[in-house]
This record gives structure tokens, sequence and C-alpha cells, in this order.
């Protein structure tokens, strides 16, 4: 691989993680490798370190992402020591407010399984943006979803051009008209938006909830997410000792 002086051709290098030359030299492009030496012919020149720039790269990658192991490694080369660490002090911060999210997404659940979501306390006042009047025994206004559930009327009208609600109408006015199963996801969605699940991952478990009447979809979701997270926190702590040894 080498020649007899230890030096490493870009082939070399790409040899060593498995990629191309090109990708080797947009690495060192990026800053993600210290800049390598040049022959008289103007070939790059690499040698051990650029070889341990690039395998701890690659161990940031998995945890951290492409665009923060990329910022992480050019902090370095920059010699930005505090910088670079910091970049790394907020993507574990990030994580912890996602498991922090997760746990809402997970006391939610429990909520849903302990109480009857469609049980409000009182069913006094309208929420902005609707009429006063009696309600009758039909359903909720949207303003009393939104009073339950904790989020803005503008939330639930989001949800609703989304797909993921679809309350009834009254008949004559045209108002909504909101019933227990579309208070009850209308919970599901807050919890799982605080988790982070984009619009997408939550039609899935609200078409299961209303398909079987369960919460096992949401508690999948919750459980996976629950896995993932582990897996990337595993991953974020071997890119950490990577740098670590990449430092030293």
């Amino acid at each position: 691989m080498s020649n007899r002086e230890g030096r490493l051709r870009t082939v070399d290098l790409a040899r060593v993680a498995g990629l191309s030359t090109q990708q080797v030299r947009n690495y060192e492009d990026a800053g993600v490798l210290p800049p390598a030496g040049r022959t008289d012919a103007g070939y790059r020149v690499f040698g051990e370190r650029h070889r341990d720039a690039l395998l701890t790269y690659r161990a940031l990658q998995p945890g951290y992402g492409a665009v923060t192991a990329t910022r992480v490694m050019r902090a370095v080369h920059d010699v930005d020591v505090a910088g670079a660490l910091a970049l790394v002090d907020a993507a574990h911060a990030a994580l912890h407010e996602e498991r922090v999210s997760l746990r809402a997404a997970g006391e939610a659940l429990e909520a849903l399984a302990g109480r009857d979501a469609a049980a409000p306390p009182d069913r006094s006042g309208d929420g902005p943006g609707e009429p006063d009047g009696r309600h009758g025994p039909r359903g909720l206004r949207i303003g009393e979803v939104a009073a339950l559930v904790g989020v803005r009327t503008s939330a639930l009208r989001v949800w609703e051009e989304a797909g993921l609600l679809v309350p009834g109408r009254e008949r004559g006015t045209g108002y909504r008209v909101y019933g227990p199963a579309d208070v009850r996801d209308a919970r599901v969605v807050r919890a799982l938006r605080r988790s982070h699940h984009l619009f997408g991952h939550i039609r899935p478990v609200l078409d299961d909830l209303r398909r079987a009447g369960s919460s096992e979809a949401l508690r999948a979701a919750v459980e996976a997410r629950g896995r993932a997270l582990t897996a990337r926190t595993r991953s974020m702590l071997a890119g950490a000792g990577a740098l670590h040894a990449y430092l030293e």
C-alpha cells in the first residue's frame, strides 16, 4: 500500500475506508482531512495522520451525521478544539431533548390507555374563531379540543389540512365538531409531534388506531423510537471515543 517512506497515495487512503479516490479528494477539500502534501508532479501525498482523520470521520458519521462530523473535523484541523467539542456537546444535548420528547409521548400513551379522551372536565366556552352557543351532545368545538389537548386551534387546523384529523362538520353552520375518536387522535398527534415524528410517520399510527381502536401502533412507534435513540447513543459514544483518540 504505502511506499518505502511510509507515505500513502490517494488510492491507498481510499482503500482504507472503502471509498473512491474522488471522495478522498473531496474530504480533503472539505477539511475532513488535514491538507495533503504534494509531489513535484502535483500528486497528493498522505500519511498516517490523514488515515487516522479519515477513520475518525467515518466513526463520527453514524451517530453525529455527515454534516456535524464534517464540521467537527474541520474545526479540529483549524486548531479549534474547543469549537469541535462544542459541536459534540450540542449533538448530545439535542439527543437528550429527543429523549425528553419521547418520554412525553410514552406518558401520552399511558394517558390514552387510562382515560376516556373524550370526557372533558367541563364544556364551557368556545375557542377563538368559533361562535358562542350550546353545542349539544354531538361533539366538541375546536376551541374546547385545543384546550383539552394543550395546543392552539391553529395547530388543529394544520393537522386537519395534513389529513391527520378528520373532524365532522355541523350541518347548516359548517362548524367543526370533534367526537371521542377525534380527541384521541389529536392527543396522539400532539404526543408524536413532540417526539419529532413527521406527518408521514404519524398517519400509519392514526390509521391503526381508527381501524383497530387500540393504542398498540402508538406503543410500537414509541418503542421503535426508543430503540433508535439507544442505537444512536451507542454510535455517538463510539464516535466520541475515536475523536478523543485522534485528538491525543
